[in-house]
């Protein structure tokens, strides 16, 4: 897959306020400081699109990017399609009321938005498998919302202890799932495992 153009569309405070659901649309999410902004930015190679930020919490509606793309050959049609950035979970320093409306929020979009293709979500490789992380998977498969899973970080450690992280995580999840989720290792620095990312929502970008 070969990015055309990406841009900054729209920031909605509910799921019905999201623009119209007439194209595939591909979610990120994860635990604050996790990388999102990063990943997605070396995703669409462009570093300004999804603002970064060191303080946990700055994401805070759901943001639409639009994105064209074609398959790189010329011979197929460009795709339109979405990627959304939604508010981290975990740690963020709001009110209790703040984090329940934004939960709230998260929920509705991730249940309810109809041309909601994938959902990637985020996890750190640097660390060993996280409750928290856990937990929300646990909340998509009980909703039947389509997840996939990105390791990000990847350069921040050495490969043996990034794979060692991946491996827990993968058998703390065999604990609850039959089938374990796609997934993929990345980083945003050395813009590894952009390609794989691509080519799977490319594929369900024809499947759409």
């Amino acid at each position: 897959m070969v990015i055309k153009s990406a841009q900054y569309l729209i920031s909605s405070p509910s799921f019905d306020k999201c623009p119209r659901p007439d194209r595939p649309e591909y979610a990120f999410i994860g635990r604050s400081n996790v990388g999102k902004s990063s990943l997605i930015n070396m995703l669409c190679n462009n570093d300004k699109l999804a603002k970064t930020s060191a303080s946990p919490g700055k994401t805070q509606l759901i943001n639409h990017f639009e994105v064209i793309s074609s398959d790189g050959t010329g011979k197929a049609a460009e795709t339109n399609w979405y990627i959304v950035d939604l508010p981290g979970y975990g740690f963020a320093k709001v009110s209790q009321r703040s984090r329940r409306r934004w939960e709230q929020m998260i929920e509705n979009y991730l249940r309810k938005r109809e041309n909601l293709s994938m959902v990637f979500v985020l996890i750190d490789s640097r660390h060993s498998p996280q409750k928290i992380d856990l937990e929300f998977l646990e909340l998509l498969k009980k909703w039947g919302v389509p997840a996939s899973i990105i390791f990000t970080k990847s350069d921040k450690e050495n490969q043996s202890t990034v794979q060692k992280n991946i491996n827990a995580f993968a058998e703390a999840m065999k604990k609850t799932w039959q089938f374990l989720p796609q997934y993929f290792s990345s980083s945003a620095v050395k813009k590894s495992g952009r390609d794989k990312i691509l080519s799977f929502i490319g594929e369900m970008n024809s499947d759409h």
